[in-house]
């Protein structure tokens, strides 16, 4: 896989969708640290990463070594994986876009997080254990669809699973930096927007992977991606202009306040 190919189908979306999960992991972690005091949630948020990389070490290696071994299959289940995963982002963002479901609200999840923390109570000079599992849950969480894109999108290995790897830790620098600096959720992220670019994405590479797992090949290889990718975007633009006439007059602006 040549370089700039590399940076397109792993990098990219890596680093879009790395974005996201770390924005939303972050925006937790914050409620917990200024509610609760920072112990604990640095705490949490040290064991989670500790658990992700045991998780990544032994389901995500595996796959990663032996997939020449087993290409066409690896190619298959990677592939559906990834439609799978592609197409519930890119149905969320379809719905948000429609005006059916509310668009996320970084600085109303804090608010909410927040309120649920502060009545949960807290005594002075004791382990704080609901800081730690509350952050542990939200970083974990979080950090299992990033890993699980990372190795996904580098699974052809090389420069694709170099390219995905730095795509997700260019993405944790970026937000860790932005967050230490405003300590306030970072509500600026245009998240459903990059929710709809990395579910057409995946979405596009699970079908491309998925058909030569079937054995299929694509007349025009790799070029076939971008025209998928076009495609995908078409239809997805044509499911909200036909959700959003469905919708009663006033629906829409109801649904995005929630």
């Amino acid at each position: 896989m040549s370089p700039f190919l590399a940076i397109t189908v792993a990098a990219i979306p890596a680093f879009v969708a790395s974005v996201v999960e770390f924005v939303e992991a972050f925006t937790i972690v914050l409620a917990v640290g200024t509610t609760r005091g920072w112990r604990a949630p640095i705490w949490g948020t040290v064991w989670a990463a500790v658990t992700l990389a045991i998780l990544v070490t032994v389901f995500g290696t595996p796959l990663i070594v032996y997939h020449e071994q087993v290409s066409q299959y690896f190619h298959l289940v990677v592939g559906v994986l990834l439609l799978l995963f592609g197409m519930r982002w890119l149905r969320k963002a379809i719905l948000r876009f429609a005006g059916i479901v509310a668009l996320h609200d970084e600085d109303l999840i804090y608010q909410r997080e927040v309120a649920e923390l502060r009545a949960q109570g807290l005594t002075a000079g004791r382990w704080d254990n609901i800081g730690f599992w509350f952050s542990y849950k939200a970083v974990l969480l979080e950090g299992v669809e990033v890993a699980f894109i990372v190795v996904a999108l580098g699974a052809q290995g090389g420069t694709a699973l170099q390219a995905s790897i730095l795509g997700a830790a260019v993405a944790f620098v970026l937000t860790t930096i932005a967050g230490a600096l405003l300590r306030k959720p970072l509500a600026f992220v245009p998240e459903n927007w990059m929710k709809f670019v990395v579910g057409a994405m995946l979405t596009t590479f699970g079908i491309f992977w998925g058909t030569e797992g079937l054995g299929i090949g694509w007349p025009l290889g790799e070029a076939m991606l971008p025209l998928l990718l076009l495609g995908i975007c078409a239809v997805s633009w044509v499911s909200v202009r036909m959700l959003n006439g469905m919708l009663p007059e006033g629906a829409q602006v109801a649904a995005r306040t929630i």
